[in-house]
């Protein structure tokens, strides 16, 4: 088949879950299928780091998108019907650069990756019967990274219940009014969606029911993954990297460090969770690796509460190397790439139930522990500290049950059978 995949950012460096999702299906599907990534860069040496892709796929950039103002921001979700992720990626460049591709050439299917990129299908849509330059429209396919709705709908409640707790109330009140209205817009917006793709693509059996009740169909449950192979202590000795040794017991959390449900889940931590654990260890630390830290989280490790090592080029020494792998989500939905890893490399972890959701066959007290209230994540935590051989046990469970489910070799056929079908 003929597949033109649209990125919303550069696929590689595979930094971050989506880039991370979008190089391995890339990887996976150039094996059997003539395949062109159309993607945005912001700049050229982020166009100079693809240089790898081009062995696997045939490459066409656009510079973009244009940076988004808060006042623009602001104004838009007040005035436009359209979800801010509908716009973040609009470029007159890209739609001119896709309808010239489609008109020119035979492509199977047009494949965006994430509803960031989905406009562009309702672009192909829309144009199909009007122009008679396109003999054949190629078939519409959404891989949707999270019921988008959902995430906003849980991030506006966190938001507006801590407004009424917090010392800033004004911050997190208006966080939890705008999360409210794209809570509303995309509900909407993923509705239509639905409607106009020939296939959506979920990566969880909760993704794939919270999409449905808008009204539409989602075609597969196709779920992140990870290479067990690359993300194993194996592979990792046999690059000369060793997990790293640390003075003090560690507690490691991952992730790209300027995104809302991330800087929630730390500061949640740090706030409500860590104290009860310093109380019993105060030998622990934190260590949040990962790149683009926000503000506050920049202020807390400046008061000492935290470790941050920025972005780095190997997250595979930090995550084994840890005592304790914490997912302490209250926002999001999807399969966060980061747990799989953690499983990957035998690191053993303590989660919120939103931290593992969508994760099938996974069970509390075997391949993790499970804790919602900051007394339980604590007391986990804590059990896991002072137990190593039930770290190795659940690190031992998380591997086999990310090698059985979730390594991206037996994940790339289902999206090839949505495709057949």
């Amino acid at each position: 088949m003929k597949i033109l995949l649209l990125s919303p950012y550069p696929p590689y460096p595979p930094r971050g879950g989506g880039a991370m999702r979008i190089y391995q299906i890339i990887r996976g599907l150039a094996q059997r299928h003539t395949l062109t990534c159309l993607t945005f860069v912001p700049d050229a040496a982020a166009e100079q780091a693809l240089a790898p892709l081009r062995d696997l796929c045939r490459l066409i950039t656009v510079r973009g998108p244009a940076p988004r103002s808060l006042i623009r921001r602001a104004w838009t979700t007040l005035a436009s019907p359209l979800p801010d992720m509908a716009l973040r990626n609009a470029s007159p460049a890209f739609r001119a650069l896709l309808c010239d591709l489609v008109a020119r050439e035979h492509v199977d299917i047009v494949q965006a990756e994430s509803i960031e990129m989905a406009s562009y299908l309702v672009d192909l849509a829309r144009n199909a019967g009007a122009s008679s330059s396109i003999v054949q429209r190629p078939l519409l396919a959404l891989d949707q990274f999270n019921a988008e709705y959902v995430l906003q709908k849980r991030a506006a409640i966190t938001d507006l219940r801590a407004a009424c707790t917090l010392a800033d109330p004004v911050r997190r009140g208006a966080g939890g009014v705008y999360s409210l209205i794209q809570w509303i817009k995309l509900a909407h917006y993923e509705r239509r969606i639905l409607q106009i793709c020939d296939a959506v693509m979920v990566v969880s059996e909760e993704d794939r029911q919270a999409l449905e009740r808008l009204g539409g169909t989602c075609h597969a449950v196709v779920p992140n993954g990870v290479d067990t192979t690359f993300f194993s202590r194996e592979t990792l000795t046999g690059d000369h990297r060793t997990p790293l040794s640390y003075a003090a017991p560690v507690m490691v959390f991952s992730g790209t460090l300027d995104f809302r449900p991330n800087i929630d889940a730390i500061v949640w931590f740090i706030e409500a969770v860590l104290p009860r654990i310093h109380a019993r260890r105060p030998d622990v630390q934190l260590l949040v690796v990962g790149r683009r830290p926000a503000p506050i989280l920049r202020r807390l490790a400046e008061q000492g509460r935290l470790i941050l090592t920025g972005e780095v080029s190997d997250v595979r020494p930090f995550l084994a190397g840890a005592a304790v792998y914490i997912v302490p989500m209250r926002i999001g939905g999807g399969i966060r790439l980061k747990v799989l890893e953690a499983f990957a490399l035998e690191a053993p972890v303590v989660s919120t139930t939103l931290g593992v959701e969508g994760i099938a066959g996974l069970r509390d007290g075997v391949h993790c522990l499970l804790a919602d209230t900051p007394q339980q994540f604590a007391d986990a935590v804590v059990r896991l500290l002072d137990d190593p051989a039930l770290r190795r046990i659940l690190g031992a469970a998380g591997r086999r049950l990310a090698r059985a489910e979730y390594d991206w070799k037996a994940i790339i056929p289902r999206l090839e059978a949505v495709y057949q079908r």
